[in-house]
């Protein structure tokens, strides 16, 4: 049993003991996913031993910089190139998008742009056309549209509560009976 550091070989008949942590990570919510009985409870009870809520990239541009320059060098390395400055207008570029593939996207791109790199500069450009922000349309669509998108985001990391503390209108500043208003507005409901 994972549980007592102990297990057996698929085949085998010997117990083995070992001295472990398991981490294990999701982008899905368990424990909305159990109580809708598309997750074992009792695998749920075993994994939330310390969890850690860590935000989509999206939700926390500021670390966009550091991440950028962590992948360069790293590649840096790799590949023998020699960086000094990401270009201004391409760190805007990275900080402007939405990271539909969170890190490991950025890391790609940075990679791409590496193996494209000529001088101490680093120009980075989105391969994808189709990703590429349109500099005449908001990133998000119409006002509306990122207003339901951000709601929508924080009450599943919410699990779809709204009262209480480090529920969905908390953490969104405003009282409950506002984010009520907004999501009947906005035609936000929680499918069950």
């Amino acid at each position: 049993m994972l549980q007592e550091g102990e297990f057996e070989r698929l085949g085998g008949s010997r117990t083995i003991k070992v001295d472990v942590r398991v981490i294990a990570a999701t982008n899905r919510d368990l424990s909305q996913a159990v109580r809708d009985g598309r997750f074992r409870e009792d695998l749920f009870y075993r994994l939330d031993v310390f969890p850690i809520d860590v935000p989509p990239l999206r939700e926390r541009p500021e670390d966009i910089p550091l991440l950028s320059w962590t992948f360069v060098k790293e590649f840096s390395n790799s590949m023998g190139k020699q960086i000094e400055k990401i270009a201004s207008e391409s760190m805007s570029m990275l900080m402007a998008y939405s990271w539909p593939g969170n890190i490991r996207e950025l890391r790609n791109v940075i990679e791409r742009a590496m193996i494209l790199a000529h001088g101490p500069v680093l120009q980075i450009k989105l391969a994808h056309k189709a990703l590429q922000l349109d500099p005449g349309k908001p990133a998000d669509g119409t006002l509306d549209e990122a207003e339901r998108a951000h709601i929508v985001r924080t009450l599943e990391r919410t699990g779809w509560r709204i009262r209480g503390a480090g529920r969905a209108a908390e953490l969104l500043g405003v009282k409950p009976t506002t984010l009520e208003s907004r999501m009947k507005r906005l035609g936000i409901t929680h499918e069950r």
